[in-house]
């Protein structure tokens, strides 16, 4: 496995990849961002949970944007999970962040029931079944419900949280019903939605969605985002979510 040290011009922190593998994009930048300002509201009690963690890249940027005593992944791949405890040692936050190793199946009961404040997710977008899987298992299994189902994702995050805590989740615009039937069904009620696309006027390809544990029936839809201007630069708050602009 040949690993690469990229700069994720998030602070000082650097992250290992595999080139051959799955690498992350601006979807896990989007959560993050997303996540974060709902997080630092809980200032440095929080406790964070990401589902599908591949190389950590998530919980490594909120250790950057939150004060969370504590932040936690779970991934299912060896050689990723691997590759998170290194970038976590690498860039020295082996106190705050930590990750595990298994299917997020497993960890849907247990002494972590009920004690996280926050859970992110950046699940596989296609159903098992469908789309045509990559010849690359590793990014078969990132892109594939292989291992685990969107709903398998949702009721985990619903187990760990506390009461009133908040899942945050990245996804496609084609699975917005499953989320929001799956998420009320769990008791994790759709809060925020915001559409993401690649430039003004199309059609949103990604979708960003806060949900609450037991919380009242109320959706907000937030402004969409662009990431690019129509003239192909990134967009004003793109650039201040990389922290291009302050």
């Amino acid at each position: 496995m040949s690993l690469r040290l990229d700069e994720t011009g998030f602070g000082k922190l650097k992250i290992f990849q595999n080139p051959e593998g799955f690498c992350y994009g601006v979807d896990a930048v989007l959560l993050a961002g997303f996540a974060a300002v709902g997080a630092v509201k809980r200032r440095h009690r929080c406790r964070i949970m990401d589902l599908g963690t591949g190389t950590g890249i998530v919980p490594l940027l909120l250790s950057h944007k939150t004060e969370a005593s504590l932040i936690g992944g779970i991934e299912v791949q060896e050689n990723s999970y691997r590759l998170a405890v290194k970038n976590a040692q690498y860039n020295d936050l082996t106190e705050r962040v930590q990750f595990f190793h298994g299917d997020v199946k497993g960890f849907s009961s247990g002494d972590w029931a009920g004690t996280f404040d926050v859970v992110t997710s950046n699940p596989p977008y296609t159903e098992g079944a469908g789309g045509i899987e990559s010849s690359n298992r590793a990014k078969a299994i990132a892109r594939h419900e292989s291992t685990a189902s969107l709903d398998d994702f949702v009721k985990t995050a619903a187990v760990l949280l506390r009461d009133k805590g908040d899942f945050y989740m990245v996804h496609r615009p084609s699975r917005l019903v499953d989320i929001c039937e799956s998420c009320r069904r769990h008791r994790l009620e759709p809060k925020e939605l915001r559409f993401v696309s690649g430039k003004p006027f199309e059609r949103a390809n990604i979708i960003l969605i806060h949900c609450t544990k037991n919380g009242n029936p109320q959706l907000r839809i937030l402004e969409p985002l662009f990431v690019h201007n129509e003239d192909g630069s990134y967009s004003e708050e793109i650039l201040k979510l990389y922290e291009k602009l302050p």
